[in-house]
């Protein structure tokens, strides 16, 4: 029973997230929280098989659901914000205006005294550095210079840290070292009930001074080839073809 309501609640909060609509930022009255839950539904199993995945999905046009409230603060000042773990250690959302002024101006260090919850040391020979997992930043390093900070540090796949995220922290890095400007940029990590693993990332990030020139809201899934996740624990198997 207690499975079948979960599904249940699932299903339901899938059916928001898909139905519901969004305008551009600057048409928004009313703002938002930087805190929100991370328990969010993004699908109803507990293991994903990469074949029936992508690497992300676009979200609302991909347009981000900054508010006016949001931007107005954007143009006044710099802040960096990231929730409380919850009840169960997991992070939830990372907010901040990345600038020049947040980026970081030395080397990173390391970040391995932090074991986020799910982590596990699983190997595979065909991926690259052998390890399964990373720790994953949501507001990356290169963006706001935070490394060991246990609020900023998820488990995520080797794929989905290289190959999913990577490519859209790099489009928000470029931009800021091209212009000088400033970019809202918001990652909310997503679980299911009480799962230890987030079956992904909400990315959304809206360049200020030209007023959303370089944006983007997308999904990232977290998920690796030829590898089954159980998003529960961390567990995990080779995929049987």
């Amino acid at each position: 029973m207690k499975k079948q309501s979960i599904v249940l609640g699932a299903l339901f909060a899938l059916a928001v997230l898909l139905t519901a609509c969004s305008q551009p930022p600057q048409h928004k009255k009313h703002g938002s929280k930087a805190y929100g839950s991370a328990t969010v539904a993004t699908g109803l199993e507990q293991t994903t098989r990469r074949r029936k995945i992508p690497d992300y999905s676009i979200v609302k046009q991909n347009i981000p659901k900054f508010y006016r409230e949001d931007i107005e603060r954007g143009m006044k000042e710099s802040f960096e914000e990231y929730a409380p773990l919850d009840k169960l250690g997991r992070c939830g959302v990372a907010y901040a205006r990345v600038g020049p002024d947040t980026m970081p101006t030395e080397k990173r260090g390391p970040i391995g005294m932090i074991k986020p919850t799910g982590w596990q040391y699983s190997k595979y020979d065909f991926i690259d550095g052998r390890y399964l997992y990373n720790r994953c930043h949501l507001i990356g390093f290169q963006l706001a210079g935070e490394n060991a900070n246990p609020r900023n540090l998820i488990t995520c796949t080797r794929h989905m840290n290289a190959i999913g995220m990577l490519p859209f922290e790099n489009q928000v890095a470029e931009y800021v070292r091209r212009t000088g400007n400033h970019v809202l940029y918001r990652v909310t990590p997503a679980f299911i009930g009480d799962n230890l693993v987030a079956k992904g990332v909400f990315m959304e990030a809206w360049s200020l001074e030209d007023h959303g020139t370089l944006h983007f809201y997308v999904y990232v899934h977290n998920i690796q080839p030829d590898v089954v996740i159980d998003y529960s624990d961390g567990s995990n198997h080779l995929e049987e073809n």
